[in-house]
């Protein structure tokens, strides 16, 4: 999992990085759901990080109507990265990010950074 943006705190280990960045509240359960399908094929330990960027962020917020599924999928031990970039936009602050999201500077360049460290790429 990652902790900070560009930091694998899960070592050399090659993982998998899903990215949000939808406003359909459907895609967001859609795509929490592929998350948990896709624990449940790994069923390895592979990290798996999430990043939300623009209007998804809505997603991984406190009281979202999807704070369930994030729950679960973050005491699966995904990471899940909230863009700071959106969230400054959009006048968020970490407070009112679900408990267990951290924050990357821009979910965009987590999304290359991950790439670059050899991760596997999916926007479902």
């Amino acid at each position: 999992m990652a902790s900070e943006e560009g930091k694998d705190t899960a070592g050399a280990r090659q993982g998998t990085v899903v990215h949000l960045d939808d406003a359909d509240p459907d895609t967001h359960r859609r795509v929490l759901r592929n998350v948990g399908n896709l624990l449940d094929a790994l069923d390895d330990g592979s990290p798996v990080e999430l990043v939300v960027h623009g209007p998804a962020i809505a997603a991984v917020l406190a009281g979202a109507d999807t704070a369930g599924a994030l729950q679960d999928l973050l005491g699966r031990g995904i990471g899940v990265a909230a863009c700071q970039n959106t969230m400054d936009r959009e006048g968020i602050r970490a407070g009112d990010l679900a408990r267990g999201v951290h924050t990357v500077a821009s979910g965009i360049a987590q999304l290359v950074l991950r790439q670059r460290q050899g991760w596997a790429y999916v926007r479902p």
